[in-house]
């Protein structure tokens, strides 16, 4: 006779509670919550919030955040590409003095740069530009992980202007 094996079904559901995201996890029949990881544009709207609250901002950099991800119909997918919105753009662009720019592309903790993301992203440093990639798992990190980068690439400015080149 042969013993039969128990499989243990596990589900796992996204949902929000009192506004929060948390995942809700069932296994032998109990459930269980965690909490869910942020999505992208959740770190990208706390990085931002971040960079326009320093002091240097208006200043001494600017900031636009592109749309490319946003999920479109067919007719107004066609006018954005007309318009040059380009598939695989950073999620952010920092203007920085003298004519420079830096790129951020903001990730999930797991996310994966897409195809379209890699071949735009090296076109981008072929011609000169700092593109990076921030990885978190938590706003507070990923706007921690921004600020530093926009802070370096402004220390970077400071260092040229001593010696009177751009990198």
């Amino acid at each position: 006779m042969s013993k039969a094996r128990k499989t243990t079904a596990r589900t796992t559901q996204t949902v929000r509670i009192n506004g929060a995201r948390v995942r809700l996890v069932t296994q032998n029949g109990k459930v269980t919550t965690i909490k869910a990881a942020p999505l992208e544009w959740e770190l990208q709207a706390a990085a931002v919030r971040r960079l326009r609250g320093m002091d240097e901002y208006g200043r001494r950099f600017l900031l636009v955040g592109g749309m490319e991800a946003g999920r479109r119909g067919r007719n107004e997918a066609a006018k954005a590409l007309a318009t040059g919105l380009t598939a695989g753009h950073p999620d952010l662009t920092v203007f920085l003095l003298g004519g420079r720019c830096g790129f951020i592309e903001y990730k999930a903790a797991n996310g994966r740069l897409s195809p379209e993301q890699t071949h735009r992203h090296a076109a981008l440093r072929a011609i000169g530009h700092n593109v990076e990639v921030v990885k978190a798992v938590s706003e507070v990190e990923c706007a921690d992980a921004t600020e530093a980068l926009v802070r370096g690439w402004l220390a970077a400015d400071n260092d040229n202007k001593k010696i009177g080149a751009f990198a």
